[in-house]
């Protein structure tokens, strides 16, 4: 029998390496606290009030600009091509591909910016149709001063991601998912400066100071940017083989991530029918229901898709096989994290919620309700976050058009599904319109199940089967479950407690007894990161 040809997984040069999604991991954390500690002062300064609903529809903008370029479509058409060049140690070429993408991104975002100013009114009336009721016309106001302000951030922040493309390219993965605290700090800057302003004043401030902090992200990864890509040669040589080749993988990508977008702003629709302020309660709940997604389903999707990039193709089998065990490791890496997470906040989310917002102008009837929105967003988190790495392996093998048709479907049922857990459900069952917020992020959790289904399934049929095994979830389930039981328990004697004492001890608890009782049933994810805590400390 003939040896099966060896897999290169790293240059000559390059140590491998095993960290990639614990550095995206800490770069994620350090800029999501720094995220919620902004949403928490925002809570604080806007609360639950018009001004809110307005900042949230706005704040889209640039959220839409940095998912479609940032962790979507250049990553996955730029990222292979480039490693794969930087790989091959062809420093001249790779050069040329980061000055020519650098180039043509900046032509496409300024007119991007540009149409988005002219048309501000035109967006808003598409994407908040409900802020169009006359009760709501100072509200409307506010959302379009707001995002002619936000869209030229957004195309800093575009920028950025190219950024992001280099340096995961060349394994520096911590600078750039860290970079957003600078964004985060200039806001947080702002709402510590104006914090006893009128809260519609006070949005305006906080929108220069995201366009300030959109900037510095921006400028502090320059210089490794520069230093890595040595031969950079900023261009709009759309001829290059590998410049057709990124513009040709771009499209679906740009196309898909953009239809994952739409459904955003679908959700942003059906949200403004509801009452007054629930767009604003959907903003804070978001911002807590994305940080596991971005902690464990971006840390390990991004890290995986510049690793499995740098892999040297020479057997289609041996490739396989490599990418079914770094996808199943994965897998497993993002379960272990996002069970507990769900489980949380269906059983401690109010907790959670009035551990970070709660406040003068944030009280405990908006407490409850950003509870019931981030319970309905724990149907749908585990299938969002492990879809994320499923899409990025299609990505490795340069196929961007699987993931769009599947993503099509999901915008769809999460329309069709939203608008009838939103505004037909409550309304059938007798329940206070307000409920219909939690109705839609729950119909977003079954469109995610579905997506996520497809997506495993396309896989499978290309590379062999794939997933985590069935008693490996049934462990974390009943393990995040027990922790939640103690941490209710921990619950009912700290009841006279404040949010902020008392939430502290219950999460904590739920944090300690989760850990325990998985490394207690040898749980390997659990004893790794025991045993690096350890390291660290």
């Amino acid at each position: 029998m003939s040896a099966t040809p060896a897999v290169t997984t790293t240059p000559p040069n390059k140590k491998p390496t095993t960290s990639g999604a614990v550095l995206v991991a800490a770069g994620i954390f350090l800029s999501r606290v720094l995220g919620l500690v902004r949403t928490r002062f925002l809570a604080g300064v806007l609360g639950q009030s018009p001004a809110a609903d307005a900042f949230n529809v706005a704040f889209r903008i640039p959220n839409l600009l940095q998912n479609l370029f940032g962790e979507g479509a250049l990553s996955a058409s730029f990222i292979p091509i480039y490693a794969r060049l930087v790989r091959d140690a062809d420093e001249e070429e790779a050069g040329r591909l980061a000055g020519a993408v650098a180039g043509i991104l900046a032509l496409v975002v300024a007119a991007i910016v540009l149409v988005g100013v002219l048309f501000t009114p035109q967006i808003t009336a598409v994407i908040a149709p409900g802020l169009n009721a006359p009760e709501k016309a100072g509200e409307r106001a506010l959302t379009i001063q707001l995002m002619r302000i936000l869209f030229p951030g957004a195309a800093l922040l575009a920028l950025s991601a190219w950024c992001l493309g280099i340096l995961n390219s060349h394994r520096r993965f911590f600078l750039s998912y860290a970079s957003p605290v600078m964004w985060n700090l200039a806001m947080i800057a702002a709402l510590i400066a104006y914090r006893h302003g009128d809260p519609g004043h006070v949005a305006l401030i906080i929108a220069w100071a995201s366009v300030v902090g959109s900037a510095l992200q921006f400028v502090v990864q320059l210089p490794a940017v520069l230093r890595l890509a040595r031969r950079l040669r900023l261009s709009l040589d759309i001829h290059r083989a590998t410049v057709r080749e990124v513009i040709k993988n771009f499209i679906p990508a740009f196309v898909g991530r953009g239809v994952t977008q739409i459904s955003a702003f679908i959700d942003i629709a059906i949200a403004s029918a509801l009452p007054a302020t629930m767009l604003g309660l959907i903003g804070y709940a978001q911002n807590l229901y994305m940080l596991p997604v971005s902690l464990f389903g971006i840390s390990v999707s991004a890290s995986e898709l510049a690793e499995m990039s740098h892999v040297d193709e020479q057997s289609g089998d041996a490739h396989a096989a490599m990418l079914r065990a770094r996808l199943d490791a994965g897998l497993r890496r993002i379960a272990f994290f996002v069970v507990p997470s769900a489980v949380a906040f269906l059983a401690l989310g109010g907790v959670l919620v009035a551990l970070l917002f709660e406040n003068r102008r944030f009280g405990p009837d908006a407490t409850q309700i950003t509870w019931a929105i981030v319970a309905g967003s724990a149907v749908g988190l585990l299938a969002s976050t492990m879809g994320r790495l499923y899409s990025s392996t299609f990505y490795v093998l340069r196929d961007t058009r699987t993931p769009l048709r599947f993503a099509l479907l999901r915008v769809v049922l999460n329309a069709a599904l939203g608008s009838l857990c939103a505004l037909v459900l409550p309304r059938a069952l007798g329940l206070s319109a307000t409920w219909g917020a939690a109705g839609l992020t729950a119909a977003s959790g079954v469109a995610a199940w579905v997506e996520f289904t497809l997506l495993r399934n396309a896989l499978n049929a290309r590379l062999g089967r794939t997933g985590v095994p069935a008693p490996f979830v049934a462990t974390l389930w009943a393990c995040a479950l027990g922790a939640a039981a103690v941490a209710w328990g921990v619950k009912l004697l700290l009841s006279g407690a404040g949010p902020l004492f008392g939430g502290t001890i219950i999460i904590a608890a739920y944090g300690a007894v989760y850990f325990a009782t998985t490394s207690a049933l040898a749980v390997p994810e659990s004893r790794a990161v025991l045993a690096r805590a350890r390291r660290l400390l």
